[in-house]
């Protein structure tokens, strides 16, 4: 007995506690690690995340940016020519259709111009009359004036007998067979047929004028009607309706029997094989579209350049329109109708940090964007964009170049502090 409690009473040696306590530590370290662990796992396992390959990633680099400002268009022919009816008149007949390849003159329709042949051939009948009132006014004209002008030639022999008779009555009082009282008449009677001479050569003047103008004014209102006369030649010619130029008949009032009014639209012919575009945008950008600017117009993927060719000085509803003539008016890609992407390129700035353009840009001003922190992380940052143009924006601020910077829609992850990506 004495034996096994000295035994049992023995002290254990340094080394087995120690390897007791490092078994005791390992254990405790073992079970944080797993806890850890098992955190670490559910941390993951709650963190937001995202498919990579739904992701749209643009890397930042340094290159030079057409800036441009963006408005909307739609491709229209060209030339396109709407031909209005002449006269108010009834379809007889129709001799094309909306599709047809029409060349010059050919015939579209006929109206019936019987009225207005009818109002024609009266007005060819009063023309006459006018021509015949005008001759007779005018030899009217002259026989008045020959009269005048006779008695003006005979007032001036009378006048030329007074004057001899002066002479007369002025040599016989002189030599004493006359009297003064004689001479005094004779003046009298001289300077009495000289005023009256002045006078008809006056009333002769006057009646000349007053007979020229009568003239002159019969001549202005038959040249009037004249001219009318002509519109209504050139209106029965028009009336009959025909293509102006090789072209394509994109419409026609074929409604045989119907009645299309004076200055109604009767057909109207396109040029489909060149185009323009008709381009409309917000009035703040007024001062930065003016004729002769270079644009881009995205037909699809397709990027064709145009200039701006005419610009609408006047906004309505806060926009202004423009149109655009295309550097290829015949491209395969122009259609008429077609709704376009149109950028109006206003000045180029070089060697500028530069990402993808987007959906995510609205305009200028401060964006949280997400970056790539490694490989599988996406964290937020407040990035300052500056101008755009069609392929890239200004990064003024927040980005280095060698990001990497989703430009897809992330706008549900927002107030997200940091995003998974899955394989």
């Amino acid at each position: 007995m004495k034996t096994d409690n000295q035994t049992m009473d023995r002290a254990i040696p340094v080394s087995v506690q120690r390897k007791r306590r490092m078994v005791r530590i390992g254990k405790y370290v073992l079970i944080v690690a797993v806890i850890l662990g098992i955190a670490t796992w559910l941390g993951i396992l709650m963190m937001t995340s995202v498919d990579k390959k739904s992701l749209i990633v643009s890397e930042v680099d340094r290159g030079t940016i057409d800036v441009s400002i963006t408005a909307t268009g739609k491709v229209v022919p060209a030339f396109e020519e709407v031909i209005i009816s002449p006269i108010s008149a009834q379809i007889l007949e129709v001799y094309a259709h909306s599709g047809d390849t029409v060349d010059v003159g050919t015939p579209l329709l006929r109206l019936d111009l019987q009225s207005a042949q009818d109002n024609y051939s009266k007005a060819l009948d009063e023309r006459e009359i006018r021509q015949q009132q005008l001759v007779q006014l005018t030899t009217n004209t002259e026989t008045q004036l020959s009269d005048r002008r006779m008695q003006i030639e005979v007032e001036e022999m009378k006048l030329g007998q007074l004057e001899a008779q002066l002479r007369n009555e002025q040599y016989l009082d002189s030599l004493g067979s006359g009297t003064k009282d004689r001479v005094r008449q004779a003046e009298i009677t001289l300077r009495t047929a000289q005023m009256q001479l002045r006078q008809l050569k006056q009333q002769y003047q006057n009646e000349v004028r007053v007979r020229q103008a009568d003239l002159r004014m019969k001549q202005l209102q038959d040249g009037i009607a004249d001219k009318g006369l002509s519109e209504t030649r050139r209106t029965l010619d028009g009336a009959n309706i025909r293509s102006p130029r090789k072209a394509t008949l994109t419409y026609i009032c074929s409604e045989i029997g119907s009645i299309v009014g004076q200055g109604s639209k009767v057909a109207v012919i396109s040029d489909l094989t060149h185009f323009k575009v008709d381009c409309e945008i917000s009035d703040t950008y007024s001062d930065r579209v003016v004729a002769g600017g270079r644009v881009l117009v995205k037909v699809g993927k397709e990027r064709l350049f145009g200039i701006i060719s005419t610009v609408t000085p006047l906004s309505q509803n806060g926009v202004i329109t423009f149109t655009v003539t295309m550097d290829n008016p015949s491209h395969p890609k122009l259609r008429s109708g077609l709704k376009v992407e149109v950028f109006v390129i206003t000045s180029i700035k070089e060697e500028v940090l530069r990402i993808r353009n987007g959906s995510y840009y609205t305009g200028a001003g401060d964006y949280t964007l997400f970056i790539l922190k490694d490989a599988n992380t996406l964290v937020p940052r407040t990035v300052r964009l500056g101008e755009c143009n069609y392929d890239y924006v200004e990064v003024i601020n927040g980005l280095e170049k060698g990001d990497s910077v989703v430009i897809s829609d992330m706008q549900k992850f927002k107030g997200k502090e940091k995003i998974r990506m899955n394989e």
